[in-house]
């Protein structure tokens, strides 16, 4: 039960993240390679040939913009989410 309350904390973090940042960055596969891209943008914001070029950059932006990087693996689903702003669901203590 315990773990049930604390998935479903996480799972509302997740969803407040995304609500409330618009300038989120994710690092998704694209044809060209990898790409970061903002959430409800058209295009992509940069292209790299390489995941960690990507990374690198989405870090960069999301620090920039205290927000959120969530970084895909190659079958799209999030492997890896990093907060540069105000943490939606810090430590206790």
């Amino acid at each position: 039960m315990i773990a049930s309350a604390k998935r479903n904390e996480q799972v509302n973090s997740y969803a407040s993240a995304h609500k409330r940042g618009s300038k989120n960055q994710h690092v998704v596969r694209h044809a060209d390679g990898w790409a970061v891209k903002t959430p409800g943008a058209k295009r992509a914001t940069q292209t790299f040939s390489t995941q960690k070029e990507a990374e690198a950059r989405g870090k960069t932006l999301a620090k920039k913009n205290k927000s959120e990087l969530f970084i895909h693996g190659k079958d799209g689903r999030i492997r890896e989410r990093n907060s540069y702003g105000p943490d939606p669901f810090p430590p206790k203590g």
